[in-house]
């Protein structure tokens, strides 16, 4: 199809570092992304959801409309985001999937969705291997997911050279997405290249953004750039456009040219190009900006939309472009912020140096060849192609399922690999995978050695040093460890890089040994079945004891610990006392003589069923000496579950007394509210717990809510001068309204249900809370275009009413949802 002259095309490019634990292959519980879990968490809550589910609002904020903002946009996801949210957050993936297939049909066959390099490392720094393998593995991840291959590729930070370029151009790419400053000179149609002369400096982000250019290769392929338009982009990332979607739809239409001026012939592509996550988590509502802008062109048919593949494949280039090599978006040196105390920093800490770049690089990069020469040396003799394996390790990564892998070695083995070998394979493999994880671009992006995303790229390396010890028992650490002392931190607490790597990434390792550990100390506090999973460990429990006596506990027994990524295995005996409180004693040791195993486990139940404790601990310590482990050493998520059943009975006590003080001085407390005098603070802390402990009740039970509960809960709150917790109250109110929400969606004939969430609303609004309806909003929008307008009429008047006046609390308007 051809295309207008007016075509406007915006660019998300959604990534959050990996932030996976590299042992656990799980993110752990990051307490700066409160109230969520971690940050994956809370971005997907603030972004990626509330652009799969945009709202279009009427003149009084009310709902209209729920979009895919995704539909409209061209955009780009990290694949280790999307691999963390089809896990994690599988509603939001599956509309952003979906929004690609609708995609293909709106824009001629062209998705919404272009492939990102795997895992945002900066290629013009990476090696000719980690280019290949960073494109291949994000094709190969794009196909898997979006069931069709990319036509584009986001680069890291956009950072370009000839070579990064020739590495998409290999794969059949034929497009990517530059900043403008960027560009260095144009040729126009029909000029010869050879004449210096006919290139046109547009050195300075002067370049029109408005066409494709190409770029001719070494390699006689060629690539086109799309170069986005800056000063718009830069408002909308970081200044005020996005406070209005009217003004954000009139500022893009003003970027075409006018009637009559200088234009490029033909069709125009007004495009920007920002962080997805600027759309909703840097600008909360953000997301509604976008959908308002979208609509308003689209309804008003100002312009059309469209996304890069569509316009290429319609308005092929006929000018050229030379390059400054190497460039970003985010550097104003070239790539320089990822190697070098260039100056570029985040500016949040004014007076910080970032001298630990160079360092580190260098300490990674001497790594990196340390790497691949054991890498080479120790499966050259079991793979065909050790490098070519590691291109196709990306199916593996994708889809970790035992049909993918066995596949995958029966292609890339020379022969049958024994137990070992597969091992000794998949060590070497996901070692590679680490030390291309160690390169990821957010390492080196902010103010400070011991920032958690280069604790993380850290962490990254010292799991490939593991690897590289098991692979070969040569170990790479003291020497790295060393190199990392010249990476001097801005802490002085920390002094350089050794300190960081000493407290933050040493305690982090893990090994099947502390795996074992882990389940042995959890285990006084869940059950688990004979097969259990921990991360990705497999548990196998060969033999288990467990004993109570009084407050204390003991756990005793044996298993073998499997990992399920590189299957090495361990048979692990243990022995885990609970003393009450957080004091537990354990240890953990390989399985050796299997009679002097259960001998010296007979031993230490006897003593403990004899209340001989002092005498349990000897012997514990005599059978595991230095393996021993307390409750610091379970992973981060059991470690606060653990420390919050301990703390159950000391809440439970807390809650008395503080009831207790609240019943006692009920008249005192109402003289002082009758007098306007305010109540001390040592009886307010009491009287604030217990309200809110009492409506928190109210939503933490089974099945509909207690309407009579709930009123005097409410009711009781008005009678004093304080609010309901905002956290706590409103996280759990939301939860619970969600829930019935959905059982509502499983069954909207469910009067009873329908009754109670009217009537819940209804209680709840004097209390004016901040409760998250998004959820609670996207379901009711779901149930009333599913129940449809024909349907509605015909279904009972007092059904009519409730669903009509629950909208009205959601503050979403159906057009032929009414009353009446």
């Amino acid at each position: 199809m051809s295309l207008p002259h007016k075509n406007i095309c915006i660019h998300g490019h959604f990534y959050q570092p990996p932030r996976e634990n590299p042992w656990l292959e799980a993110v752990e519980v990051q307490d700066s992304a409160y109230p969520h879990h971690d940050w994956n968490a809370r971005i997907t809550a603030e972004c990626y959801g509330p652009n799969a589910f945009a709202r279009i609002l009427d003149g009084d904020g009310y709902i209209t409309d729920i979009v895919r903002n995704y539909e409209y946009i061209s955009f780009n996801f990290g694949p280790t985001l999307l691999s963390w949210m089809e896990r994690h957050a599988p509603e939001t993936y599956e509309r952003i999937i979906d929004a690609d297939r609708r995609g293909v049909k709106r824009f001629g066959g062209h998705g919404s969705a272009i492939a990102q390099v795997y895992n945002h490392m900066i290629m013009p720094l990476a090696s000719e291997r980690d280019k290949r393998t960073q494109v291949e593995w994000g094709v190969r991840d794009f196909a898997y997911r979006f069931g069709r291959d990319p036509e584009g590729m986001w680069l890291a930070e956009t950072a370009a050279d000839t070579a990064t370029l020739e590495a998409l151009a290999e794969f059949g790419l034929k497009f990517t997405i530059l900043s403008p400053y960027q560009a260095q000179a144009v040729l126009p149609p029909d000029a010869r290249c050879d004449k210096p002369e006919n290139w046109v400096d547009v050195d300075g982000g002067r370049i029109d953004p408005r066409r494709p250019y190409l770029f001719r290769l070494p390699s006689g392929r060629s690539i086109a750039l799309f170069f986005y338009d800056g000063p718009v982009s830069q408002g909308v990332a970081f200044g005020d456009l996005l406070s209005s979607g009217d003004a954000f739809a009139h500022r893009l239409l003003g970027l075409f040219s006018e009637p009559g001026g200088e234009e490029p012939a033909g069709s125009e592509l007004v495009h920007i190009a920002t962080d997805g996550e600027t759309y909703g988590h840097h600008h909360p509502s953000g997301e509604m900006a976008l959908s308002y802008c979208v609509n308003y062109i689209q309804s008003n048919e100002l312009a059309r939309f469209t996304v890069y593949g569509e316009f290429l494949e319609n308005m092929p280039p006929d000018h050229e472009v030379l390059l400054n090599e190497p460039s970003s978006w985010s550097c104003a040196h070239g790539v320089e912020r990822w190697r070098g105390n260039c100056g570029c920093n985040s500016g949040m800490k004014p007076g910080w140096s970032q001298s630990w770049r160079a360092p580190l690089r260098e300490a990674l990069d001497w790594l990196s060849s340390e790497l691949g020469a054991l890498y080479e040396e120790h499966t050259a003799p079991l793979l065909r192609n050790p490098w070519a394996a590691r291109d196709a390790y990306g199916r593996v990564i994708i889809n970790r399922t035992e049909g993918t892998l066995n596949a995958f070695l029966h292609a890339q083995a020379r022969t049958e690999l024994v137990e070992e070998e597969r091992i000794q394979v998949l060590r070497a493999l996901e070692m590679q995978r680490y030390a291309m994880l160690m390169y990821t671009s957010c390492g080196w992006f902010f103010d400070e050695i011991s920032g958690i995303e280069t604790v993380q790229i850290m962490q990254y390396a010292a799991r490939a040093i593991q690897l590289a010890r098991e692979l070969s028992g040569y170990d790479l650490e003291s020497e790295f460890v060393a190199k990392l002392v010249e990476a001097p931190s801005n802490i002085r607490r920390l002094r350089n890089g050794q300190g960081v790597y000493d407290d933050a990434v040493k305690p982090a390792t893990v090994t099947l040994e502390r795996v074992g550990s882990h389940y042995a100390v959890s285990s006084l506090f869940e059950s688990y079945e004979d097969q259990a999973r921990i991360a990705c460990f497999q548990i196998s429990n060969e033999d288990y004891e467990y004993h109570e006596a009084g407050k204390h506990r003991l756990a005793v027994g044996q298993a073998r610990v499997h990992s399920t990524i590189t299957e090495e295995s361990k048979r692990v005996r243990f022995a885990v006392l609970h003393l009450g409180d957080h004091n537990i004693i354990g240890g953990v040791s390989p399985v050796s003589r299997a009679g002097r195993s259960a001998r010296l486990q007979r031993l230490i139940q006897e003593s403990f069923l004899e209340n001989n404790i002092p005498g349990t601990i000897l012997l514990i310590d005599q059978a595991f000496g230095r393996n021993s482990y307390l409750l610091w050493d379970l992973f981060r998520d059991e470690q606060r579950k653990v420390l919050e059943q301990l703390l159950t009975m000391t809440y439970r006590e807390v809650g008395i007394s503080y009831r207790r003080l609240f019943q006692t001085n009920y008249s005192i407390l109402q003289a002082l509210k009758t007098a306007r005098m305010p109540i001390p603070e040592a009886l307010a802390t009491p009287v604030r717990h217990v309200l809110n402990s009492d409506l928190r009740r109210v939503f933490s039970c089974d099945g509909p809510i207690d309407l009579q509960e709930l009123s005097n809960a409410v009711t009781e709150f008005h009678r004093w001068p304080f609010e309901p917790d905002p956290d706590t109250i409103s996280n759990a109110i939301a939860a619970k309204l969600t829930a019935m929400m959905r059982d509502l969606e499983r069954n909207p004939q469910n009067d009873p249900i329908l009754e109670n969430l009217v009537h819940v609303y209804e209680i709840l609004k004097p209390l004016e809370l901040e409760i998250a309806l998004h959820e609670q909003q996207n379901i009711y929008f779901a149930i009333a275009w599913r129940i449809g307008p024909e349907r509605f009429v015909r279904e009972p008047e007092h059904r009519r009413r409730r669903v009509a006046l629950l909208g009205e609390y959601l503050k979403v308007r159906v057009p032929f949802i009414t009353a009446e």
